[in-house]
């Protein structure tokens, strides 16, 4: 579909321009003349601006923020505006990290605003997916959704085999008016964000290009079948009591527009009431699910990203059930890495390294003030500082280290926000529940033990076999350069035109890359050194300081070659 690529070209190149009418209307009419520049009106023939509507005139400005304002006012034109910008506004009020709270309680009251569809409106649309009647599949098929979103429509179902199971069906033309009014929306917010520096800090053409990528696997029912599949394999792993169930998926009914899925009958954890019926069963597994919910993010880094009350259930058979795989999250082995030393500098207090950590994956245009950040952030938790590891909210530190990073203009990336918000919803989901569990001590037990596990014989092997590899890489490249340079060379009889202009830069950038490639090859050379030094003996044996000092000195002078050569590369 190409759905960011066609959005960002047709923002050059309107082609609804009666859409584009359309929402400039709504936008204008609630007060937005703002967003309305005169780039936009330029494209729109004979375009009036409409009265203001009595909503609108009837907001007392002066006695709220601007963030309340604004929230209000996109509110009402993303109600207006249909799906595609519910979904926006939806989105939205997920970003604590860039809005302030007056915006962000606006933009919540959107996830109750979409328009359920009775099954009879998308029959077609799920015949055309089948390549069939729905008769020749189903015994039976609901025709009230259980289930409504913006993109899609869930229904509950029987399969003529009498398997209980639930069909996911993609709203009709979806896609479309999606890719057209996502194409606007970037449109008209770059256009905004030139008009005013009140707007452009609010970031909404960065939340536009997280929207898009995301769309991507949400448009395609293909992506979510997949994303259960791989993190029923995840959870697998680590989950050896069977505490978790994740339904199956039918293959060969879903496709992109289409998703059936096992039914899941339970107790949703949104259902407080309810659910604390049983809480004296479902306590016990607490811990245990948390436990291996932070080993599937710390190791694998791959997790549900979407972990609210109402896509929990609780079972019969006392195990917790999962539903709505549309938005997982994931993070590379470095970026974990990050995340284990952003929560190894919270649990330590040590603020200089948390907020070093911090830059290292944050967006930022202006290079901050890192002295006056590390006091704010200091600041923001100071209340914390001395509390027990039980007594420490988790989530009102990473809300206080987030408002502070964004009032210095630091945004977190899309993948590393759906990381603190999945912690910080299932945080909220267990104080909803008035559950004692505590994800700081959890992350703290599982933390030790990764570090441990970092400085362990395997690991080390396995950093030198991909130096190795990457050295091994470069020695077969930089001879056949080498010679392609030689023959270019003779070809002028081995001389040298020198033309001064811009000449220095790429020979300083050579001679660092030439530098940088010593420093790993004694650094590989250090490594293989030292481990010649370790026995058999030594390589069963998990514990890093029994090992020979030779050893470990010539890896401590392996990891100081290779870290001053990147340093000096920068």
């Amino acid at each position: 579909m190409g759905l960011i690529t066609t959005s960002f070209k047709i923002t050059k190149t309107i082609r609804n321009i009666s859409r584009l009418r359309e929402i400039a209307t709504v936008f204008a009419k609630n007060g937005l003349d703002e967003f309305i520049s005169q780039n936009v009106l330029n494209i729109i023939p004979n375009f009036v601006f409409p009265k203001k509507s009595e909503k609108i005139k009837q907001l007392p400005e002066h006695d709220n923020s601007w963030g309340d304002v604004m929230g209000y006012r996109l509110k009402l034109c993303f109600e207006e505006l249909g799906p595609a910008f519910v979904k926006f506004g939806q989105l939205l009020s997920t970003r604590e990290d860039i809005f302030d709270e007056d915006f962000i309680k606006h933009m919540k009251k959107l996830r109750d605003q979409v328009k359920p569809l009775p099954f009879s409106s998308v029959k077609d649309e799920a015949e055309r997916s089948l390549g069939k009647k729905v008769e020749e599949i189903f015994k039976s098929i609901e025709d009230k959704p259980i289930g409504t979103a913006s993109i899609g429509l869930v229904y509950k179902a029987e399969l003529l085999t009498g398997e209980k199971v639930v069909l996911k069906v993609k709203r009709p033309k979806i896609d479309r008016l999606i890719e057209t009014d996502l194409s606007i929306l970037i449109f008209l917010a770059n256009q905004a964000e030139r008009a005013t520096d009140e707007i452009k800090f609010l970031g909404f053409s960065n939340v536009l290009e997280d929207f898009s990528y995301s769309l991507q696997s949400e448009l395609n029912f293909n992506v979510e079948a997949l994303n259960c599949q791989k993190l029923k394999k995840v959870i697998a792993k680590y989950d050896e009591k069977e505490i978790f169930y994740l339904p199956k998926v039918y293959n060969e009914y879903t496709s992109e527009d289409l998703l059936v899925m096992e039914l899941i009958e339970g107790i949703s954890f949104s259902d407080s009431v309810e659910i604390k019926k049983h809480i004296s069963r479902l306590e016990p597994k607490i811990d245990e699910s948390l436990s291996i919910f932070m080993r599937c993010f710390l190791n694998e880094g791959f997790f549900h990203a979407d972990l609210h009350g109402g896509n929990f259930f609780f079972l019969e058979n006392d195990q917790i059930a999962l539903i709505d795989f549309g938005l997982v999250g994931s993070l590379s082995k470095t970026g974990r890495q990050n995340f284990i030393a952003i929560i190894y500098a919270i649990l330590t207090q040590n603020f200089e390294n948390l907020v070093y950590e911090f830059l290292d994956v944050a967006i930022y245009n202006d290079v901050p003030d890192v002295d006056k950040l590390i006091v704010d952030i200091k600041n923001a938790i100071g209340p914390q500082i001395g509390l027990t590891i039980q007594q420490t909210n988790f989530a009102l530190i990473i809300r206080s280290i987030i408002t502070t990073l964004r009032e210095h203009h630091i945004f977190l990336p899309r993948e590393w926000f759906v990381v603190f918000r999945a912690l910080i919803t299932l945080d909220g989901v267990g104080k909803s529940l008035d559950l004692d569990f505590d994800i700081f001590n959890l992350l703290e037990g599982d933390i030790n033990e990764i570090i441990q596990e970092s400085f362990s014989t395997e690991s080390f092997v396995e950093d030198g076999m991909w130096i190795a590899k990457d050295l091994l890489g470069a020695s077969r490249v930089i001879p056949r350069h080498f010679k392609w340079f030689l023959k270019e060379f003779s070809k002028n009889n081995y001389a040298i035109k020198v033309r001064h202009k811009g000449i220095w830069k790429p020979i300083l950038s050579v001679a660092s890359s030439v530098r940088l490639l010593s420093f790993y090859i004694l650094g590989g050379i250090l490594f293989f050194a030292g481990k010649s030094f370790v026995s058999q003996h030594y390589l069963t044996n998990r514990d890093l300081l029994d090992y020979p000092t030779i050893t470990l000195v010539l890896w401590a002078a392996s990891l100081f070659s290779i870290g001053y050569g990147s340093l000096r590369h920068r």
